[in-house]
Protein backbone atom coordinates (compact mmCIF):
# COMPACT_ATOMS: atom_id res chain seq x y z
CA UNK A 1 0.00 0.00 0.00
CA UNK A 2 1.70 3.32 -0.47
CA UNK A 3 1.26 5.65 1.70
CA UNK A 4 0.29 9.67 1.48
CA UNK A 5 3.35 11.78 1.51
CA UNK A 6 2.66 13.78 4.73
CA UNK A 7 2.23 11.05 6.79
CA UNK A 8 5.37 9.43 5.80
CA UNK A 9 7.53 12.56 6.09
CA UNK A 10 5.70 12.70 9.52
CA UNK A 11 6.55 9.79 10.95
CA UNK A 12 10.56 9.79 11.25
CA UNK A 13 11.27 7.54 14.06
CA UNK A 14 10.26 4.42 15.94
CA UNK A 15 9.05 6.88 18.96
CA UNK A 16 6.58 8.70 15.81
CA UNK A 17 5.33 5.89 14.68
CA UNK A 18 4.71 4.33 18.21
CA UNK A 19 2.72 7.25 18.97
CA UNK A 20 0.93 7.20 15.56
CA UNK A 21 0.14 3.55 16.53
CA UNK A 22 -1.78 4.15 19.85
CA UNK A 23 -3.38 7.38 18.74
CA UNK A 24 -4.91 5.18 15.88
CA UNK A 25 -5.53 2.26 18.16
CA UNK A 26 -7.46 4.28 20.62
CA UNK A 27 -9.44 6.48 18.21
CA UNK A 28 -10.76 3.22 16.60
CA UNK A 29 -11.70 1.15 19.95
CA UNK A 30 -9.57 -1.87 19.55
CA UNK A 31 -9.75 -4.78 21.86
CA UNK A 32 -7.04 -6.46 23.39
CA UNK A 33 -6.05 -9.78 24.72
CA UNK A 34 -4.27 -11.56 22.00
CA UNK A 35 -0.53 -10.97 24.22
CA UNK A 36 -1.50 -7.20 25.16
CA UNK A 37 -3.77 -5.72 27.13
CA UNK A 38 -3.34 -2.02 26.03
CA UNK A 39 -2.72 0.19 23.13
CA UNK A 40 0.99 1.06 24.13
CA UNK A 41 1.90 -2.45 24.16
CA UNK A 42 0.33 -3.64 21.19
CA UNK A 43 2.05 -0.52 19.26
CA UNK A 44 5.45 -1.80 20.25
CA UNK A 45 4.95 -5.29 19.48
CA UNK A 46 4.09 -4.18 16.10
CA UNK A 47 6.62 -1.85 15.55
CA UNK A 48 9.41 -3.96 16.69
CA UNK A 49 8.19 -7.16 15.15
CA UNK A 50 7.80 -5.11 11.64
CA UNK A 51 11.65 -3.87 11.94
CA UNK A 52 13.12 -7.52 13.06
CA UNK A 53 14.01 -5.45 16.67
CA UNK A 54 13.40 -7.09 20.05
CA UNK A 55 10.20 -5.87 22.17
CA UNK A 56 12.67 -5.46 24.78
CA UNK A 57 14.53 -2.92 22.88
CA UNK A 58 16.19 -0.35 24.96
CA UNK A 59 14.59 3.15 25.43
CA UNK A 60 17.45 5.00 23.39
CA UNK A 61 16.44 3.19 20.13
CA UNK A 62 13.31 5.44 19.93
CA UNK A 63 14.61 7.95 18.57
CA UNK A 64 16.21 6.15 15.63
CA UNK A 65 15.37 7.37 12.55
CA UNK A 66 13.69 4.66 9.91
CA UNK A 67 14.10 4.66 6.20
CA UNK A 68 11.41 5.18 3.99
CA UNK A 69 10.81 1.49 3.17
CA UNK A 70 10.58 0.84 6.75
CA UNK A 71 8.53 3.72 7.54
CA UNK A 72 5.74 2.44 4.58
CA UNK A 73 5.76 -0.91 6.17
CA UNK A 74 5.13 0.37 9.99
CA UNK A 75 2.54 2.05 9.22
CA UNK A 76 0.52 -0.34 6.55
CA UNK A 77 0.47 -2.86 9.97
CA UNK A 78 -0.24 -0.63 12.39
CA UNK A 79 -3.57 0.24 9.53
CA UNK A 80 -4.44 -3.11 9.07
CA UNK A 81 -4.43 -3.89 12.70
CA UNK A 82 -7.08 -0.80 13.31
CA UNK A 83 -8.57 -1.13 9.55
CA UNK A 84 -9.04 -5.38 9.55
CA UNK A 85 -8.94 -5.52 13.41
CA UNK A 86 -6.82 -8.38 12.94
CA UNK A 87 -5.03 -9.55 16.24
CA UNK A 88 -1.66 -8.55 16.16
CA UNK A 89 0.47 -11.93 16.77
CA UNK A 90 -1.34 -12.99 13.05
CA UNK A 91 -0.41 -9.96 11.30
CA UNK A 92 3.26 -10.86 12.35
CA UNK A 93 2.90 -14.22 12.44
CA UNK A 94 4.15 -14.74 15.90
CA UNK A 95 3.17 -14.91 19.53
CA UNK A 96 5.01 -15.04 22.63
CA UNK A 97 4.26 -18.26 25.57
CA UNK A 98 6.30 -19.23 28.95
CA UNK A 99 8.93 -16.80 27.13
CA UNK A 100 8.88 -18.86 24.24
CA UNK A 101 8.29 -17.61 20.81
CA UNK A 102 5.45 -19.18 18.14
CA UNK A 103 4.58 -19.15 14.77
CA UNK A 104 0.90 -18.54 14.61
CA UNK A 105 -1.53 -17.95 11.88
CA UNK A 106 -5.51 -18.31 10.96
CA UNK A 107 -5.48 -21.75 11.75
CA UNK A 108 -4.97 -21.74 15.78
CA UNK A 109 -6.10 -19.83 18.31
CA UNK A 110 -3.25 -17.23 19.47
CA UNK A 111 -1.39 -19.07 22.52
CA UNK A 112 -2.28 -16.58 25.48
CA UNK A 113 -3.24 -19.14 28.62
CA UNK A 114 -2.37 -18.75 32.30
CA UNK A 115 -0.96 -21.98 31.96
CA UNK A 116 1.99 -21.06 30.88
CA UNK A 117 3.04 -19.69 34.65
CA UNK A 118 2.92 -23.13 36.00
CA UNK A 119 4.62 -24.79 33.21
CA UNK A 120 7.36 -22.27 33.58
CA UNK A 121 7.88 -23.60 37.33
CA UNK A 122 7.58 -27.32 35.92
CA UNK A 123 3.73 -27.34 37.38
CA UNK A 124 5.30 -27.11 41.21
CA UNK A 125 4.01 -27.24 43.77
CA UNK A 126 1.62 -29.48 42.42
CA UNK A 127 3.79 -32.03 41.38
CA UNK A 128 7.32 -32.61 41.81
CA UNK A 129 8.86 -31.15 38.31
CA UNK A 130 11.63 -34.45 38.84
CA UNK A 131 9.19 -36.70 38.97
CA UNK A 132 7.49 -35.97 35.64
CA UNK A 133 8.32 -38.07 32.89
CA UNK A 134 5.11 -38.32 30.64
CA UNK A 135 2.38 -35.42 29.64
CA UNK A 136 -0.59 -35.66 27.88
CA UNK A 137 -1.20 -31.66 26.34
CA UNK A 138 -5.03 -32.10 24.90
CA UNK A 139 -6.18 -29.47 22.26
CA UNK A 140 -3.00 -28.77 21.79
CA UNK A 141 -3.54 -26.09 18.71
CA UNK A 142 -0.43 -24.55 17.84
CA UNK A 143 1.19 -26.55 20.47
CA UNK A 144 2.34 -24.40 22.42
CA UNK A 145 1.50 -26.16 25.91
CA UNK A 146 3.09 -29.03 24.48
CA UNK A 147 6.07 -27.53 23.49
CA UNK A 148 6.56 -25.21 26.46
CA UNK A 149 6.14 -28.10 28.49
CA UNK A 150 8.85 -29.66 26.72
CA UNK A 151 11.43 -27.09 26.93
CA UNK A 152 10.97 -26.04 30.95
CA UNK A 153 10.54 -29.73 31.74
CA UNK A 154 13.30 -31.38 29.62
CA UNK A 155 13.65 -34.82 30.70
CA UNK A 156 9.60 -34.93 29.73
CA UNK A 157 8.15 -37.21 27.02
CA UNK A 158 4.77 -35.05 26.00
CA UNK A 159 1.99 -36.33 23.92
CA UNK A 160 -0.21 -33.74 22.42
CA UNK A 161 -3.56 -34.48 20.80
CA UNK A 162 -5.73 -32.52 18.36
CA UNK A 163 -8.54 -32.81 16.29
CA UNK A 164 -8.08 -30.11 13.34
CA UNK A 165 -5.36 -31.44 11.15
CA UNK A 166 -4.60 -27.65 10.08
CA UNK A 167 -3.98 -27.09 13.47
CA UNK A 168 -1.05 -29.65 13.73
CA UNK A 169 0.36 -28.27 10.80
CA UNK A 170 1.10 -25.54 12.85
CA UNK A 171 1.65 -27.61 15.89
CA UNK A 172 4.52 -29.08 13.64
CA UNK A 173 5.87 -26.05 12.61
CA UNK A 174 6.25 -25.09 16.56
CA UNK A 175 7.49 -28.55 17.26
CA UNK A 176 10.48 -28.24 14.69
CA UNK A 177 10.97 -24.93 15.49
CA UNK A 178 12.14 -25.80 19.23
CA UNK A 179 13.98 -28.89 18.33
CA UNK A 180 11.84 -31.47 20.56
CA UNK A 181 10.57 -33.40 18.08
CA UNK A 182 12.30 -36.25 19.77
CA UNK A 183 10.03 -35.37 22.80
CA UNK A 184 6.84 -34.18 21.36
CA UNK A 185 4.11 -36.38 19.78
CA UNK A 186 1.68 -35.12 17.75
CA UNK A 187 -1.43 -37.00 17.62
CA UNK A 188 -4.60 -36.10 15.95
CA UNK A 189 -7.64 -37.31 17.90
CA UNK A 190 -11.08 -36.09 19.04
CA UNK A 191 -9.77 -35.32 22.60
CA UNK A 192 -8.01 -38.67 24.48
CA UNK A 193 -5.77 -40.80 22.18
CA UNK A 194 -5.85 -44.54 21.90
CA UNK A 195 -5.99 -46.14 25.22
CA UNK A 196 -2.61 -47.87 24.73
CA UNK A 197 -0.92 -44.56 25.41
CA UNK A 198 -0.30 -43.02 28.84
CA UNK A 199 -0.32 -43.18 31.53
CA UNK A 200 0.71 -39.70 32.24
CA UNK A 201 1.98 -37.65 35.27
CA UNK A 202 0.37 -34.70 33.89
CA UNK A 203 -2.85 -34.01 31.75
CA UNK A 204 -3.54 -30.46 30.44
CA UNK A 205 -5.66 -28.84 28.43
CA UNK A 206 -6.80 -25.22 27.30
CA UNK A 207 -9.96 -26.68 25.62
CA UNK A 208 -12.90 -24.82 24.16
CA UNK A 209 -14.61 -23.43 26.76
CA UNK A 210 -16.35 -20.10 25.57
CA UNK A 211 -20.25 -20.70 26.03
CA UNK A 212 -22.70 -19.94 22.91
CA UNK A 213 -24.06 -16.51 24.46
CA UNK A 214 -20.46 -15.34 25.25
CA UNK A 215 -19.55 -17.11 21.46
CA UNK A 216 -22.11 -15.04 20.09
CA UNK A 217 -21.04 -11.40 21.33
CA UNK A 218 -17.60 -11.88 20.75
CA UNK A 219 -15.58 -8.50 19.81
CA UNK A 220 -14.31 -8.75 16.05
CA UNK A 221 -10.69 -9.55 16.67
CA UNK A 222 -11.87 -12.80 18.24
CA UNK A 223 -13.69 -13.28 15.46
CA UNK A 224 -10.61 -14.04 13.38
CA UNK A 225 -10.06 -16.84 15.57
CA UNK A 226 -11.29 -21.03 14.27
CA UNK A 227 -14.69 -21.09 15.72
CA UNK A 228 -13.34 -25.09 16.80
CA UNK A 229 -10.86 -23.34 19.32
CA UNK A 230 -13.23 -21.25 21.21
CA UNK A 231 -17.00 -22.76 20.52
CA UNK A 232 -17.49 -24.66 24.07
CA UNK A 233 -21.30 -25.16 23.78
CA UNK A 234 -23.90 -24.02 25.31
CA UNK A 235 -22.59 -23.80 28.68
CA UNK A 236 -18.56 -23.73 27.57
CA UNK A 237 -18.18 -27.34 29.13
CA UNK A 238 -19.17 -29.57 26.42
CA UNK A 239 -15.27 -30.85 26.57
CA UNK A 240 -14.50 -30.40 29.79
CA UNK A 241 -16.59 -32.41 31.39
CA UNK A 242 -14.84 -35.01 28.39
CA UNK A 243 -11.89 -34.79 29.80
CA UNK A 244 -13.10 -34.98 33.49
CA UNK A 245 -14.61 -38.54 32.37
CA UNK A 246 -11.50 -39.60 30.50
CA UNK A 247 -8.76 -38.77 32.87
CA UNK A 248 -9.01 -41.31 35.57
CA UNK A 249 -7.75 -44.10 33.56
CA UNK A 250 -4.89 -42.27 32.23
CA UNK A 251 -3.56 -40.43 35.23
CA UNK A 252 -0.64 -41.63 37.49
CA UNK A 253 -1.27 -42.62 40.84
CA UNK A 254 -0.05 -39.41 41.55
CA UNK A 255 -0.69 -37.28 38.38
CA UNK A 256 -2.52 -34.11 38.43
CA UNK A 257 -5.28 -32.87 35.88
CA UNK A 258 -4.60 -29.15 34.58
CA UNK A 259 -7.47 -27.67 32.71
CA UNK A 260 -8.61 -23.71 31.47
CA UNK A 261 -12.11 -23.09 31.98
CA UNK A 262 -11.88 -19.67 31.72
CA UNK A 263 -15.32 -17.59 32.17
CA UNK A 264 -17.07 -20.91 32.28
CA UNK A 265 -15.85 -21.61 35.66
CA UNK A 266 -18.85 -20.67 37.33
CA UNK A 267 -20.85 -23.55 35.17
CA UNK A 268 -18.28 -25.94 36.06
CA UNK A 269 -18.90 -25.20 39.74
CA UNK A 270 -22.49 -25.13 39.78
CA UNK A 271 -21.91 -28.59 37.89
CA UNK A 272 -19.85 -29.98 40.35
CA UNK A 273 -20.94 -28.37 43.70
CA UNK A 274 -19.00 -31.29 45.97
CA UNK A 275 -15.65 -31.46 43.49
CA UNK A 276 -12.85 -29.71 45.39
CA UNK A 277 -11.31 -27.95 42.33
CA UNK A 278 -7.90 -26.10 42.89
CA UNK A 279 -7.42 -22.86 41.75
CA UNK A 280 -3.82 -21.73 40.98
CA UNK A 281 -3.20 -17.77 41.41
CA UNK A 282 -0.83 -16.74 39.33
CA UNK A 283 1.75 -13.50 39.59
CA UNK A 284 0.87 -12.45 36.08
CA UNK A 285 -2.53 -12.46 35.98
CA UNK A 286 -5.09 -14.67 34.21
CA UNK A 287 -7.33 -17.01 36.44
CA UNK A 288 -9.96 -19.68 35.31
CA UNK A 289 -7.32 -23.08 35.63
CA UNK A 290 -8.24 -26.11 38.04
CA UNK A 291 -6.55 -28.61 38.85
CA UNK A 292 -7.46 -31.93 40.58
CA UNK A 293 -5.66 -34.89 42.05
CA UNK A 294 -5.35 -38.23 40.12
CA UNK A 295 -6.95 -39.18 43.87
CA UNK A 296 -10.06 -36.56 43.54
CA UNK A 297 -10.57 -37.54 39.74
CA UNK A 298 -11.24 -41.14 40.49
CA UNK A 299 -13.03 -40.21 43.26
CA UNK A 300 -15.83 -38.59 41.10
CA UNK A 301 -15.30 -40.99 38.39
CA UNK A 302 -19.22 -41.87 38.53
CA UNK A 303 -19.92 -38.08 38.56
CA UNK A 304 -17.63 -37.43 36.02
CA UNK A 305 -18.89 -40.42 33.44
CA UNK A 306 -22.64 -39.12 34.24
CA UNK A 307 -21.80 -35.20 33.13
CA UNK A 308 -19.94 -36.63 29.60
CA UNK A 309 -22.90 -39.07 29.10
CA UNK A 310 -20.36 -41.88 28.01
CA UNK A 311 -18.56 -39.83 25.95
CA UNK A 312 -14.68 -39.43 26.48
Amino acid sequence: MSEPEPLLEALLTLRDCIRWGVSRFEEHGLVYGHGTDNALDEAVFLVTRALHLPHDLPAAYLDARLTREERARVIDLLRRRYQERIPAPYLVREAWFAELSFYVDERVLVPRSPIAELIREGYAPWIDPDRVHRVLDLCTGSGCIAVATAVWLPGTEVDATELSADALEVARINVARHAVGDRVRLLQADLYPDAACGPYDIIVSNPPYVNAAALAGLPPEYRHEPVLGLDGGEDGLVLVHRILAGASDRLTENGILVVEVGDSAEALLAAYPEVPFLWPEFERGGEGVFLLTAEEVRRHRDLFERHAGGTT
